[in-house]
């Protein structure tokens, strides 16, 4: 029988490959993956909470946004703040890139971009949703 291994667990496990690692991208994904476990208990629970349908505005890309696209959108922004591993977010939400400023002086060399629930428009069909990231490395000085 195989073993479950936790998205953490896997991570943590890759990074000791990397000997140069610095757990900096481990701290990101950390914060990733903890906003989509927030988001997918809401999502499941999103007609009793009132948050489905649409939230009566347009994204940056001219579609209609979905109540729930807005919550997704608001707790992955919240969780990437948190660690200061993230420097910079674009989010399919957001007309203008996100400038996040580092904790305690840390240079933060990572940007984020994402939609943050790709499908949301289908949720009322029991379609499958997810959020969609790219992580980029930034150019240091």
């Amino acid at each position: 029988m195989n073993k479950i291994i936790t998205l953490d667990e896997f991570i943590l496990r890759r990074q000791k490959d990397f000997p140069f690692a610095t757990g900096e991208l481990t701290g990101l994904l950390r914060d990733i993956g903890v906003a989509a476990k927030i988001v997918n208990r809401e999502v499941n629970k999103a007609g009793l909470l009132n948050i489905l349908g649409v939230a009566d505005a347009q994204n940056a890309t001219g579609d209609t946004v979905q109540k729930l696209d807005l919550y997704a959108n608001e707790k992955l922004i919240e969780c990437l703040q948190n660690s200061g591993e993230c420097c910079g977010i674009a989010s399919e939400e957001n007309e203008d890139f996100i400038s996040i400023k580092g904790h305690d002086s840390k240079e933060s060399k990572y940007v984020v971009v994402f939609d943050p629930l790709d499908g949301s428009s289908n949720i009322d069909v029991n379609v499958s949703v997810g959020t969609i990231f790219g992580i980029y490395h930034t150019l240091e000085s």
